[in-house]
């Protein structure tokens, strides 16, 4: 089994399939390839017969930045690559593209979500923003001591509109769900555990990669089938809620996404400074 991407390497070891982010120099961020070939590559150890288990990592020190917003800035935005300009308000048309964008975006995490085989994430180092929404679609979570969670949509003028307000409170009680996206905070890999976003936490890198293999081959070992109608079963009980709220946060972002605050978040960003909201 290959794939070929600038942005992730695949490698299956007995029944296990290994699918690592593999743009270490970005932080692992999420730029313009990573939303074509991500759901591609999900989609061929979906297929392949030999394939019981998928086990996402990282490459480098992040397991992921999240959005790359110098890649995806000026899309969110829906004016010009400048941040800083003062464009007119967007049209119905680039409001009607930028759900669509989102919509796309979506599917990618969904992909994972709707995969028939399980997916486990080992995180290490640093998951922001987006990074969440992906481990969210994921089956089960394990991390290094040294990650790092955050939902930063909101310190950056934003909803989150990939998945983590649809799957964070299925794994998560509210009240941790309301905290995390509300202030955007940092949340280091044994509170996560505490609040039970994963499962179980290891020393390092390396005994993270053991104990996540060792993880995968325990459940490669089960019969598929079972285990396969078991995910759908699972999957089944919350599907319908998942998908609405899906559908309304791109609806509610394609509206109101483009504003002076996204604009200033970016600006600060880029500048390295805090920004000042103004909530317009």
């Amino acid at each position: 089994m290959s794939f070929a991407s600038d942005v992730l390497t695949l490698d299956r070891s007995d029944h296990v399939a290994t699918v690592t982010l593999d743009r270490p120099a970005r932080k692992n961020a999420f730029g313009t390839a990573f939303w074509t070939d991500f759901p591609e590559v999900i989609q061929q150890c979906t297929d392949d017969a030999g394939t019981r288990v998928i086990l996402l990592t990282a490459a480098g020190s992040v397991f992921s930045a999240g959005l790359d917003l110098q890649d995806m800035g000026p899309l969110l935005l829906g004016a010009g690559a400048d941040p800083t300009a003062d464009p007119p308000p967007p049209s119905a048309a680039e409001r009607q593209r930028l759900r669509q964008q989102i919509q796309r975006m979506q599917e990618a995490f969904t992909a994972v979500a709707d995969c028939p085989k399980p997916v486990i994430a080992a995180i290490h180092g640093p998951c922001i923003g987006a990074g969440v929404d992906l481990i969210t679609a994921c089956d089960i979570r394990l991390a290094a001591a040294n990650a790092v969670f955050s939902v930063r949509e909101t310190r950056m003028a934003m909803v989150p509109d990939l998945g983590t307000l649809q799957r964070l409170r299925g794994i998560v009680p509210d009240g941790y769900v309301a905290e995390l996206v509300y202030t955007g905070r940092d949340i280091d890999a044994a509170h996560a555990q505490t609040i039970g976003l994963v499962n179980d936490v290891f020393d390092d890198r390396t005994a993270l990669r053991a104990g996540a293999k060792a993880l995968a081959d325990r459940i490669a070992a089960n019969a598929p089938q079972a285990v396969q109608g078991a995910k759908q079963m699972l999957r089944a009980a919350r599907r319908t809620d998942e998908q609405e709220g899906l559908e309304r946060v791109a609806l509610h972002n394609a509206a109101f996404l483009p504003s002076d605050d996204l604009r200033e978040a970016l600006t600060a960003f880029f500048e390295k400074r805090s920004p000042t909201f103004t909530g317009s």
